[in-house]
């Protein structure tokens, strides 16, 4: 059941994606003019892309056929990029990086939630070895340092563990005394009871007995149809799958039983794995064995006539190209003799006419100084535009590629008896041909390469000595804090792993899910826009801009490289908004490492420029080695301010300042590596130096009303806040009050107000005394709220 399921959900994705590249080739190639028409395509299509996002990530977390998960990575990547490209575009059309589409949403008939970006789950899955083995390598050396205390283990003595086990053993037999005792009484009952006597009509006993039954035999139904969700869950048959912004809680029990299913289907895909990869090499060694000749020869009859079509036409053979240069498969993928001739021919009428339009133009060009721009007002009258039109995508290709795949060897596959997702031979053997292909292209390169000597040499009677060597790539120049560090070149990642750990450098993140920053949707952007009143982004925008510009491309590679590259990123929003926590859930979300670069935190530890170059230099090193990785630095605005530097004195972190723009220049698109800044008062910075390094900045606002008290337990701020410290909603509680009186405080002087009162001794009387809204009125009041006027100051 769960296979068709998951099965269904890949076809009907795949159907969707199809018809949305169909959209992408007809739509997006032609100019549009109308800027709201061309909104309104990109984020009806933003929006597709976000629904098959969806429904492959579900497929490919829940699928166990090997070969069908890797045809769904391909086409997922490619969907993760296309949908970032379309947000760039976006956010380049709207010079904003919030959209505000209510009127879309209710024209596409969907809720809020689809704008939802959901995560995949093997960023994690697919390294959850190494994260695990990492943390216990990252744990043992806090300890060894000091930085990390252990907790201490209770342990029981003997007399207390034979304590435990005497009551439980009393207990087991005073049960089994009791039911003994039982049957007796009810055997002693039957014999002394009397013939019944016979009534007009039922006894009160009768009827109540008549009660019972019905509403005893109610309950049990009840429960024995719980019991069968339970066993249904348990056996894997039904799983209550919800969107990852609306879980239900499931009993602990349940959740023990979910979580052995999820480690069986582990173990099933691992078990599928290595049996692909046993039958993997014997197919390779079938295939080099029975096609082996026929693919040397073809090659060989291919190059031989690339020689001769060149001799003919061109007068000389043609040079071979190196091993670097592709070998064969260059010298078979260049255009032929006759292409090139015409290519000549045309670049010849090309020079020609371009020699005709320049002196048109210089004649076009003195007229024009004779004659006045026309202006109209203030602004100069230009041509006009041909009109918006998509950028080239890098992900097209990809998604189109996965696309071909799927409907030549996966769309009318029979799976009907496909029970135990085995892997298919027949997809290994495609697989391993092209590998085989490379290893005879190799051999056969040298074969040719001697074969033309021998026929330039009989043929035009050169001797073809050795070919010149190329220029080599001129090395980009490393930055001059990096030359000036040569002791870090021999030692080794992991020396300087502990190193950075040692110095608090390199910290542990806070197991924190993004979903855990509770926040709705804002409904009334887009009436605030039509009255030319920016608003401000609900906590919802923001959670999507953290996973669109944080986590996907940290979690994934070839996002990384081909996606619009974001380097750095800064979080700004008054105190108690939730940034730091947004910098720890990126890092669980993605697995990464978290390195605390902040001024307060790098102090006294590399003292001076020298100290501050090779400090840097270290923190690159290891990230890029065990990347993805997160630098982080809280408080970012003081490194670009004037005044804290004078002030620190020693510890100066202008220096950081300027070494920030050179770090940033190292990283290429293949470091999964995101400098994320976190302030609350970015006006005290340089704006020029601190835009410079952060490009993209997203604005932290408050809570508003909707997310203080949302509809939905999963946007109930107080309630999530409250539950989660060991708190009991009742009736005496007023959460909308709450939310109503909170208005202006923010998550964190929640969160306070909340484990104020919720001490040890407060949740112990929760049984006899229910929380009441006085208690969280009175803690609330004794904080300061962050005030419009504030508020305001950060647009």
């Amino acid at each position: 059941f769960l296979i068709s399921t998951y099965n269904k959900m890949w076809a009907d994705a795949q159907k969707d994606l199809d018809i949305q590249l169909w959209k992408e080739r007809e739509e997006f190639l032609q100019p549009e003019k109308d800027q709201e028409k061309a909104f309104k395509m990109l984020i009806t299509s933003y929006i597709k892309y976000l629904q098959i996002f969806r429904n492959l990530e579900m497929a490919h977390d829940q699928l166990l056929h090997q070969q069908k998960r890797a045809v769904i990575r391909q086409v997922l990547d490619g969907v993760m990029g296309r949908i970032l490209e379309i947000k760039k575009e976006m956010v380049e059309m709207e010079n904003s990086e919030f959209h505000y589409i209510d009127n879309i949403l209710v024209d596409l008939e969907l809720l809020p939630e689809i704008l939802e970006v959901p995560i995949p789950r093997y960023f994690i899955k697919e390294r959850l070895e190494v994260l695990q083995q990492r943390e216990k390598i990252l744990d043992q050396i806090l300890l060894s340092a000091g930085l990390q205390t252990q907790k201490p283990v209770k342990t029981m003595t003997s007399e207390e563990a034979t304590r435990v086990i005497q009551v439980a053993e009393r207990a087991r037999q005073g049960r089994h005394r009791a039911a003994f005792m039982k049957k007796l009484y009810l055997e002693e009952k039957r014999q002394n009871q009397t013939e019944p006597q016979v009534e007009m009509g039922p006894s009160p006993d009768a009827a109540a007995t008549c009660i019972q039954k019905v509403w005893r035999g109610y309950n049990q139904r009840k429960k024995t149809q719980k019991m069968r969700e339970e066993e249904m869950i348990f056996l894997g048959m039904f799983i209550p799958f919800v969107f990852s912004c609306c879980f239900q809680i499931l009993p602990p029990h349940l959740m023990a039983a979910s979580h052995s299913q999820m480690q069986a289907r582990h173990v099933n895909a691992l078990h599928n794995e290595v049996q692909e990869r046993h039958e993997e090499v014997p197919i390779k060694d079938k295939l080099r064995e029975m096609e082996g000749v026929h693919i040397k020869e073809t090659l060989q009859d291919q190059i031989g006539q690339c020689f001769i079509e060149n001799r003919h036409i061109l007068g000389r053979f043609p040079d071979y190209p190196t091993e670097n240069a592709g070998g064969s498969k260059a010298l078979l993928t260049e255009k032929t003799p006759e292409e090139v001739l015409t290519e000549l021919a045309e670049k010849k009428k090309m020079e020609l006419e371009k020699k005709a339009q320049k002196g048109k133009n210089e004649e076009k060009k003195e007229k024009m100084k004779e004659k006045p721009s026309q202006k109209i007002g203030n602004k100069v009258r230009f041509p006009v535009e041909e009109g918006w039109k998509m950028t080239p995508s890098n992900f097209l290709s990809i998604m189109e590629e996965g696309n071909r795949q799927y409907k030549v060897f996966w769309q009318n596959r029979d799976k009907g008896w496909d029970f135990h997702q085995d892997h298919d031979p027949e997809l290994i053997k495609e697989e391993k041909r092209e590998e085989v292909e490379e290893e005879i292209r190799v051999q056969v390169d040298e074969l040719m390469q001697q074969k033309l000597k021998n026929l330039k040499l009989a043929v035009d009677g050169e001797k073809s000595g050795k070919q010149k060597k190329g220029r080599k790539s001129e090395k980009v120049r490393a930055a001059i804090w990096e030359k000036s560090i040569m002791s870090l070149i021999h030692r080794t990642i992991d020396s300087l792993y502990r190193e950075l750990v040692e110095k608090g450098l390199l910290i542990k993140a806070k197991t924190v899910n993004l979903s855990d920053y509770v926040g709705k949707y804002s409904y009334l952007g887009s009436t605030l826009r039509q009255i030319d009143i920016e608003p401000m982004p609900s906590l919802a925008d923001v959670r999507q801009l953290i996973a669109l510009y944080g986590i996907l491309p940290l979690g994934s590679q070839i996002v990384h490289e081909k996606a619009p590259l974001v380097k750095a990123l800064l979080l700004a929003g008054p105190a108690g908004v939730g940034k730091k926590m947004l910098v720890h859930a990126i890092c669980t979300e993605t697995g990464a490492n978290l390195f605390n670069l902040s001024a307060s935190n790098i102090a006294g530890k590399y003292p001076g420029k020298m100290g501050l170059q090779m400090m840097l230099h270290m923190v690159l090193k290891v990230a890029r080695q065990l990347q993805p990785s997160v630098l982080w630095i809280g408080d970012t605005e003081r490194i670009f301010s004037k005044a804290v530097r004078k002030a620190e004195g020693e510890a100066n972190p202008g220096q950081l300042a300027k070494a920030l723009p050179k770090f940033l220049k190292v990283l290429k698109a293949q470091d999964r590596v995101l400098l994320v800044g976190t302030t609350n008062r970015p006006f005290d910075a340089n704006l020029k130096p601190f835009c410079d390094v952060y490009k993209k900045i997203i604005l932290i606002p408050r809570p508003d009303y909707s997310s203080r008290f949302g509809k939905y337990n999963c946007y109930l701020l107080w309630k999530h806040i409250i539950l989660q410290n060991g708190g009991t909603i009742t009736n005496l509680l007023n959460i909308s009050c709450l939310a109503k009186v909170s208005d202006g405080f923010t998550q964190g002087h929640i969160v306070q107000a909340v484990q104020a009162v919720l001490s040890e001794l407060r949740l112990l009387q929760m049984t006899r005394k229910p929380l009441r809204t006085e208690e969280f009125v009175t803690s609330l009041a004794a904080q300061d709220p962050v005030y419009k006027e504030e508020e305001e100051t950060f647009k």
